[in-house]
């Protein structure tokens, strides 16, 4: 009999794997109502699709690159933190090894196991990989999956870069006409989109989610648009 197949992820991994699409979508959705704000606003201004395709393209680039420098620099921050901390761990266990076994000892008979077995296990996890061994149960970090910077800031800028094209070619591609009306509805769809996905990532309730962000995005269209009409009517 075929034994079945488990290629079911686990523990850090989906955790991993859920942070990663949690923060794709909320990038998404800051370039969604930052240059739909953005593009709105000057709408309310000028109905010229040069500007507004200057403004749009300004914003998108300057949002895309501050989200990806910002992620890089948390995330090296993090690195460089996590790195420390593996640093500091070889060299305890490389100058106390037997005070580090009883700690390690003492962590795992924390999480529900017996001394005994909990001292069992510990020299069994030290003879193996000891470094492996404290890295997870101590500091919670796993040596191969440590955090890369360029990763992230690579799926930031793309994340924002995505969320951004979708007001800015609905306020420069339709008839003057229809501008703002279709800019309007799509970015609320997106938003309704965005606000259903970071809920559901999150175990959240998608109903609560999905108002507070069309809300949100229909207050940044609707104050950026009331400004930008006010300044256009004065000549601004």
């Amino acid at each position: 009999m075929t034994e079945p197949t488990h290629d079911e992820a686990h523990g850090g991994a989906l955790g991993s794997r859920l942070n990663w699409l949690r923060a794709a979508v909320l990038g998404a959705n800051d370039g969604i109502v930052s240059t739909a704000g953005l593009v709105v606003g000057v709408a309310g201004a000028t109905g010229s699709r040069a500007a507004l395709l200057t403004a749009g393209l300004a914003g998108l680039l300057a949002g895309s690159m501050s989200m990806a420098a910002g992620e890089y620099v948390s995330v090296s921050t993090q690195r460089d933190s996590e790195m420390a901390a593996l640093a500091m761990e070889k060299r305890e266990l490389r100058e106390q090894p037997d005070l580090e076994l009883e700690e390690l000892t003492e962590l795992l008979r924390q999480r529900g196991l017996s001394r005994e077995v909990a001292r069992a296990a510990a020299e069994q996890l030290t003879a193996r990989d000891a470094l492996r061994a404290h890295a997870r149960v101590e500091l919670g970090i796993d040596p191969d999956e440590l955090t890369n910077p360029w990763h992230a800031a690579w799926a930031s800028f793309l994340a924002f870069t995505v969320g951004a094209l979708l007001p800015l070619l609905a306020i420069v591609l339709p008839p003057a006409a229809w501008r703002l009306p279709v800019t309007v509805l799509s970015v609320l769809a997106a938003l309704v989109l965005t606000g259903w996905s970071s809920a559901r990532l999150g175990g959240a309730n998608p109903g609560r989610a999905v108002l507070r962000n069309v809300v949100g995005g229909a207050l940044a269209m609707g104050i950026t648009y009331t400004a930008g009409s006010l300044l256009g009517a004065a000549g601004v």
